[in-house]
């Protein structure tokens, strides 16, 4: 299992939300590349990036962490965030990004998600609220069920589903770990948890189940709940 530790991205700071509120954003750095550097040494594959502003506006708006971010460490990147058409994939993707978190469109328009992982590495991003997937950076919610949506890319070369409880996420409540397995059973494809991550209990119980490879962690380590890099050392003794 994949530990990914995440910067999000909000007026070119590092910040965590609560419940995914803009509103409850709290600083952590002012230079995002530092976080992304330290979590290289401390033995990170991967670094999840979501362009929090970007969510909202619907196109690229923290341009200059990322590149930053790229520059300054050798970390496969996945980011995410107001990504909604093929020229922003590119424009990513010759940045470095090593692959897209497709979430608001992959509900509005699944085919188009079906046709870029014809041509990139994509992950579906399923955010819900009471089950039901959130969209334009959780501000809206709609009437679709989240695993319904996973269905719909059970076999379309999706390379992951990152699937989100909102209402656990900057929580630290822990992982709903029921909603992740409802999400991996209806795509049957890898999937990544997200939202609520507490401790290192929450660690031991992903890697027993079925079909979760990777976990985000966010505010755990930013308040110091977990050891991110003792997590780093269960996840990688347990891959076969």
């Amino acid at each position: 299992m994949d530990i990914l530790p995440a910067i999000d991205l909000k007026d070119g700071k590092a910040v965590r939300l609560t419940k995914g509120l803009m509103d409850t954003a709290k600083i952590y750095a002012d230079e995002p590349w530092r976080l992304a550097k330290t979590f290289e040494q401390m033995g990170s594959t991967w670094l999840h990036l979501v362009d929090l502003n970007g969510a909202f506006a619907g196109e690229p708006k923290n341009l200059l962490q990322i590149q930053q971010i790229r520059k300054h460490c050798n970390l496969k990147l996945e980011l995410g965030g107001g990504i909604r058409d093929e020229k922003t994939i590119r424009k990513y993707v010759d940045l470095g990004i090593d692959r897209v978190i497709l979430g608001s469109i992959a509900l509005k328009n699944p085919q188009f998600v079906k046709e870029m992982c014809k041509s990139y590495r994509v992950v579906v991003g399923i955010d819900a609220i009471d089950g039901c997937v959130a969209v334009e950076g959780w501000a809206q919610k709609s009437t679709m069920r989240a695993t319904d949506l996973a269905k719909e890319f059970a076999n379309a070369g999706v390379e992951a589903i990152i699937c989100t409880d909102v209402g656990r996420d900057g929580m630290l409540s822990g992982i709903n770990i029921d909603f992740t397995k409802a999400i991996a059973e209806a795509a049957n494809i890898d999937t990544i948890a997200s939202g609520g991550l507490r401790d290192m209990s929450d660690i031991k119980t992903l890697l027993e189940t079925p079909k979760i490879t990777g976990v985000i962690i966010g505010k755990a380590f930013y308040e110091g709940t977990i050891d991110l890099g003792e997590a780093f050392k269960l996840a990688s003794n347990n891959k076969v």
